[in-house]
């Protein structure tokens, strides 16, 4: 029996090297963009742990969990990291990486995340990145959740190692990712003894056997549907431009917000303020004795396809999570979510306004 996703001839290397030029177009990046195979977390630790050594002291920013996970990294790999830490509800300012930077000179590589979907922040990483540059340090950012909800500019912004993945705002696969590197940080693993070498993780196998090699030869056979859906993905984003698929997520994080405070029953944003709350999702405190995964669970029995979420770990009793991201960054999803959002707050007692979100919403999102 054949079937559409099956018997399919191989990808070729010209076209994965074609993916891999709409994928650096859509980073605005001149770098070299490696496609590996494998969920964004693979460009991620395999770009530390190709840069960073004994020799390394990093300044590793934690806004959320995943900068707790590259800290951790880090200092697998030997490195010395001092983190600067800030509250999840709110984002670290460039004048915080300034300080740290002149407090400790000796750092020569920072981590970032640029938007935080588990909690709802978003870094300001053109500010931050004039300020590494002019450090000299190597500047590393995750930007897998904002590609797609906000702008992601490496050159523009000194990023040395940029990781992105298509599944959130992108609307695309989560079985391959992407990496922008700059010469700066090829250079940086060519000169380090501990970098991974013959290795899935290995960013310098890719280097040196895909790219300067021309690009005619792939290391191992591609994940060939996961590469075809990112094809596909960035063809549907190209199709309906790049700034309409960021200005369709800001919208939906402003509708999102707004209607949340007119809802009333109790829910605050987490992110205290609107310029640092990340468009690929937003995050919402629930009221005082309001446990968030019941909530949630509540609210996801009528529309169980609905993307809400309560919040990892510790948080999942306090915080929810509209993922308005890809296909669902739209009014409809929007309305939807507050809707059941309003209606378990009312089964569990509470007073709230359907008619105010729904207006409130609505006016933050114009076009609708």
């Amino acid at each position: 029996m054949t079937h559409p996703f099956l018997d399919l001839p191989p990808l070729s290397a010209d076209r994965f090297a074609s993916i891999e030029d709409r994928v650096a177009r859509l980073m605005s990046t001149e770098q070299n963009v490696v496609i590996m195979q494998g969920e964004a977390l693979l460009p991620l630790e395999g770009a530390i742990r190709g840069c960073a050594g004994p020799g390394t002291t990093a300044l590793n920013v934690i806004t959320g969990p995943y900068g707790q996970t590259f800290g951790n990294w880090l200092r697998d790999c030997g490195a010395t990291v001092h983190d600067l830490a800030v509250p999840f509800h709110t984002a670290v300012t460039a004048a915080q990486v300034r300080d740290a930077l002149a407090e400790h000179p000796e750092i020569d590589f920072v981590s970032l995340v640029h938007a935080e979907a588990a909690t709802g922040n978003t870094n300001p990483v053109e500010e931050i990145g004039a300020v590494v540059r002019e450090h000299g340090a190597l500047f590393y950012l995750d930007a897998v959740a904002s590609i797609g909800a906000e702008p992601v500019l490496p050159d523009a912004w000194g990023v040395d190692l940029c990781v992105i993945g298509a599944q959130k705002a992108m609307g695309g696969p989560a079985g391959v990712s992407a990496v922008s590197v700059s010469e700066r940080a090829w250079a940086r693993m060519a000169a380090n003894p501990g970098a991974p070498r013959r290795s899935y993780l290995s960013l310098l196998d890719w280097k040196e056997r895909w790219i300067d090699g021309g690009r005619t030869a792939l290391l191992h056979a591609p994940a060939q549907l996961e590469m075809l859906a990112l094809e596909a993905c960035v063809e549907r984003i190209e199709t309906e431009g790049l700034d309409a698929v960021t200005a369709r997520h800001r919208s939906a994080a402003t509708a999102t917000r707004a209607g949340a405070l007119a809802l009333g029953g109790g829910l605050e944003p987490f992110v205290h303020q609107d310029a640092e709350a990340a468009p690929v999702a937003t995050t919402l405190r629930t009221p005082s004795g309001v446990v968030a995964s019941e909530l949630v669970a509540a609210a996801l029995r009528a529309e169980p396809a609905l993307p809400l979420a309560a919040g990892g770990g510790a948080l999942a009793k306090e915080m929810i999570r509209v993922n308005h991201y890809g296909a669902d960054a739209t009014p409809e999803v929007v309305r939807a979510s507050l809707a059941a959002l309003g209606a378990a707050l009312r089964e569990s007692g509470a007073a709230v306004d359907l008619a105010a979100a729904r207006q409130a919403a609505a006016e933050a999102w114009p076009q609708d």
